[in-house]
This record gives structure tokens, sequence and C-alpha cells, in this order.
């Protein structure tokens, strides 16, 4: 018993420790010797991120997850997802729990500033909405006044939610949940008339319903909500790194780089950009600590932001999201990514 005791206390001390050196700014050291990335993720939300029966996980913020495994651990396989609710994320994140957060979170000042996060970019830029059953004979939030409505509790959409009732006149009655399972579970209930989250939650939540065309998104879009995965401040490698794997994803699209002619254009491309990013000249990986073909493992894992967003949130996908203003800068939309040079 004492010596069980004793190991068990060292590998409480061992892990304590492990944790204590991500958190202090050394995360691709500790990574590397762990073998795994930890990724931050949401507790299940179709599309985004949720797992199967068997456990495995898919998703638009999963498949983030392991392009940045892929070009750190050279396999796309080694995650460890960790779900996260809208209170205990960032506490994950700043605590050394999570490498990586990547879920759903709006990029904010007092975020970055007050909770020293750093956002790496924006991956889906979105909006708060509102979502009804036909039924109630609603057809705009401004309709709304007086009605209970279901929100998450430690997000944006808690201020958003009363700024919009507040500057309409109208007053409403929260239902407050912890996680999109229960807003969902509590909406079909009947507990509250409304459920409010980013639209693209709303989407994806109602796509997971057995009766979708029984629910309507109302048309108002009442907020911001630049969307990205997140990292500790003061670790500027790291950040880098997901960073520029997050750039790699958006460019890749944009220079034509697909999961299934990578390899080809590896060899065969006369662009320079194409030939820096899949590593074929110039060192750009050594400057982050990896290798020259870090990138080329990241948009292997998934495909390109294209392919990534096609696959998981597209119009073809139950979710049924169009691109809009998560198309290509070319596109008129607002993806794109810094040079890579």
């Amino acid at each position: 018993m004492k010596k069980s005791v004793f190991f068990g206390s060292v590998t409480a001390v061992a892990l304590a420790a492990s944790g204590a050196l991500a958190a202090e700014g050394d995360t691709l050291k500790e990574v590397k010797a762990r073998g795994v990335l930890n990724c931050g993720v949401n507790t299940g939300l179709i599309g985004f991120a949720a797992p199967d029966a068997s456990g495995n996980w898919s998703g638009f913020d999963v498949a983030f997850c392991k392009a940045v495994a892929a070009a750190v651990l050279g396999d796309a396989t080694k995650v460890k997802y960790v779900p996260t609710t809208g209170q205990t994320r960032f506490t994950a994140l700043s605590s050394g729990e999570v490498d990586l957060l990547a879920r759903n979170s709006t990029w904010t000042f007092q975020r970055d500033t007050d909770l020293k996060l750093d956002f790496i970019g924006v991956n889906y830029y979105d909006g708060q909405g509102f979502m009804v059953r036909k039924d109630l004979g609603v057809s705009s939030a401004k309709e709304l006044n007086g009605a209970t409505i279901c929100i998450q509790t430690g997000t944006t959409t808690e201020l958003n939610l009363a700024d919009y009732f507040k500057a309409n006149n109208m007053d409403y009655q929260p239902v407050n949940i912890d996680s999109n399972a229960e807003g969902e579970q509590q909406y079909m209930a009947g507990a509250c008339d409304a459920y409010t989250t980013d639209a693209s939650g709303l989407a994806a939540t109602r796509a997971s319903f057995a009766d979708p065309e029984h629910h309507i998104i109302l048309p108002e879009i009442i907020s911001k909500e630049p969307l990205g995965p997140a990292v500790r401040h003061g670790d500027n490698n790291w950040g880098d790194i997901t960073r520029w794997t997050l750039y790699a994803l958006i460019a890749a699209e944009e220079y034509g780089v697909t999961s299934a002619n990578i390899d080809e254009l590896a060899k065969s491309s006369n662009n320079p950009e194409v030939q820096r990013l899949l590593g074929t000249t110039d060192e750009l990986g050594k400057m982050i600590g990896l290798d020259a073909e870090w990138a080329k493992r990241a948009i292997k894992a998934g495909g390109n932001y294209g392919e990534i967003f096609a696959a998981t949130i597209g119009e073809q996908t139950p979710i049924g999201l169009a691109r809009g203003l998560n198309a290509q800068w070319t596109q008129g939309g607002l993806m794109y990514a810094m040079p890579f040079r």
C-alpha cells in the first residue's frame, strides 16, 4: 500500500510538473515529449466537434487539432480530445490541461488581455442568432418580447442577448445552461421558447434533431463573433506554430493545393509561394522548431481550409452552411493567409 501511494504521488507530481512546463511557455517541448496533442474541444457539437458511438471525434474544429498534430508530431491521430464547456474552456487552457483550444470561441478584447489568451487567427466568422419552433409563430427576433431563452453561461452570448433586448426595449427570461447538449435538451423539452448561440451552432444543433424542418433560425444576426483557436499568452513559438498551421490550410486553398494533388505539386509547382508552403524551398520549418514538411503534413491531414469546410459543415452536409464571409478573399469573403515568405 505504501509503495502504491508513493508511486501515485510521484505520478501526480510528474503530471503537475508537466502541466506547469506547458503553462510556463515551452508547449512544443512538452507536446513532443508527451507524443500527444491535448486539444480542447466542444463537449459535442455536430459538424464542429463531436464523438461518434465508438468515441472517434470529427468536425471542423477537430480537423484543426489533427492538422496541428500532423505538423508537430507527424501523425494526425496523435490527439487527445478534451471536452470543455463555456465555463471550463479557458481554465483548461491557462492551467496547461490542454495545449490548444479549438472550440467555437469568440476573440474578444477581454479574453485577449484580461484572460491572457492569444487567439491565433479567425477560422470562422459568425454571429449570434435565435432558433425557435415553427409553431411558435415567430418570424423575427423582435417578436420575442417576454420569451424564455436558453443561453449558455460563460459566453459572449449572455452580454449580446442583454444588449439586444435592452436596445429594443424588450424583456426576456433567461434559462441558463452549461453546454450545447443541455441547451438542446432544454429547448426540445419546451423549457424555453428560443435558443440563442452562434448561428453556425444553431444550424449544427438543428441538424441533429429528428424533425429539423419544424425549427427555424430567425433572420436577425445580433453580433459579430470572430471564432478562432487560442493558445496561452507568452509562448510565442507555440503561437507561431498554431497560427501558421491555420494560415497554411487557408493558403493551400488559395493556391489550389489539395489533399489529392499535394504530392504532385510538391514536385512540380513553379509557384514560389507553393514551394515555400510545401517545404521544397527555403527553411521555414526550422524557424519554428519543425522540419521542412510540417505544413505539407498539416494540409494532407484533412485537406485545405475549403476541403475541411465542405466535408464538415458545408452546404452538402446536414449542417448546410454556405461559405459566406468564410469564403476566400478572392471570392468576396474574409479568409486569407499571410504570405509564406
